[in-house]
């Protein structure tokens, strides 16, 4: 067997060279793309001011005793030195199987897990019938569509307040109640009520952003579909079924993540609401603000271990719903 050799470098011919290490494709890159890394290094210095930072230093918060009392602080002239103590995963373990870890994580959490699938289910179904009712050739169509996206469009806490007044003993909708001689509910005083009525506001904030994101791909569908579906005497329901929702699986996917990281994290329709006058209704995140700044002493390490768990639950589904959602595709492709 005769093996080529390169006279000048020593080398047999065709012979891959040896695979840089990290530092040499790190470095090979940086001389390649060296104009992208320039672009993009003010965005990684402002990411890691405003969340990596305070993301690493609320975790090592957990991992103390920290409260109101003992963390240092400036009164006048005088500087009080933190004298709060590293406790490890106590926290935690407190939230999570303490003596009180029914009555202040658990039955919040199932609260939680009920809202966000409720909003999330009512946001998905009636922005999917307003976007179907939209994409309809309709006298007035652009008209609708403005003031369909008006709620979103509003600012949040207006909106909540204006629900807040209407919600009222004396509101409007009792008022209506009222005068229809039905009952009028504690909107802002039962638990049940106040639930139900948290649902009810965040659902007219959040079925906007889903109408708009369904209507857009409603319309990037291709008509040919329909046409051959109702060539073929599908009914409407099979053109709905085996056409429209598989042509929105993309879309729908996208708003659905979405959507439920936005409501497993709406801290403002809650509060704004209730303020800290609704115990039972509160979910994880307006009840990690009530631990670190509603009540005295301020528990910043409970309630920076609270933030921890959130972020947490939201990797985990994210990574299952992702995982479910790719093995549905390949399956589909199968």
């Amino acid at each position: 067997m005769t093996v080529a050799i390169d006279r000048a470098t020593g080398k047999r011919l065709g012979e891959r060279p040896p695979r840089p290490g990290p530092a040499g494709r790190l470095r090979r890159s940086y001389q390649k793309y060296w104009y992208a890394y320039a672009m993009i290094t003010p965005v990684i210095v402002v990411l890691g001011v405003l969340v990596l930072y305070p993301l690493a230093y609320g975790f090592y918060l957990t991992l103390t005793d920290a409260n109101s009392l003992n963390t240092g602080r400036t009164i006048g002239v005088n500087e009080i030195e933190a004298t709060y103590r590293f406790i490890g995963f106590d926290n935690y373990a407190d939230i999570l199987w303490g003596e009180t870890a029914y009555d202040r994580f658990w039955s919040h959490f199932v609260w939680t897990i009920v809202w966000t699938a409720a909003c999330v289910f009512l946001h998905y179904s009636i922005g999917l019938g307003l976007a179907l009712l939209l994409d309809q050739k309709l006298r007035g169509r652009t008209l609708y569509r403005l003031l369909m996206v008006l709620p979103w469009a509003v600012p949040t806490f207006v909106t909540v307040f204006g629900w807040r007044f209407m919600l009222a003993d004396g509101g409007i909708i009792n008022m209506g109640l009222d005068s229809l001689g039905l009952p009028t509910p504690a909107w802002l005083e039962d638990t049940f009520w106040q639930r139900f009525a948290a649902i009810m506001v965040n659902t007219w904030c959040g079925v906007p952003f889903m109408m708009v994101s369904l209507l857009g791909g409603l319309q990037s569908i291709d008509n040919t579909l329909y046409e051959a579906a109702e060539m073929d005497g599908a009914s409407a329901w099979q053109r709905f079924w085996y056409v429209t929702l598989p042509g929105l699986r993309s879309v729908s996917s996208t708003v659905v993540l979405l959507g439920v990281i936005w409501t497993f994290n709406q801290f403002a329709v809650i509060f704004l609401l209730f303020g800290n006058t609704a115990p039972d209704a509160q979910i994880l995140v307006t009840w990690a603000y009530q631990l670190g700044f509603g009540q005295q002493p301020r528990d910043f390490a409970q309630s920076a271990a609270y933030g921890m768990l959130l972020l947490a639950i939201l990797i985990v589904f994210t990574s299952v719903y992702r995982r479910w959602l790719n093995r549905n595709d390949q399956q589909l492709a199968i």
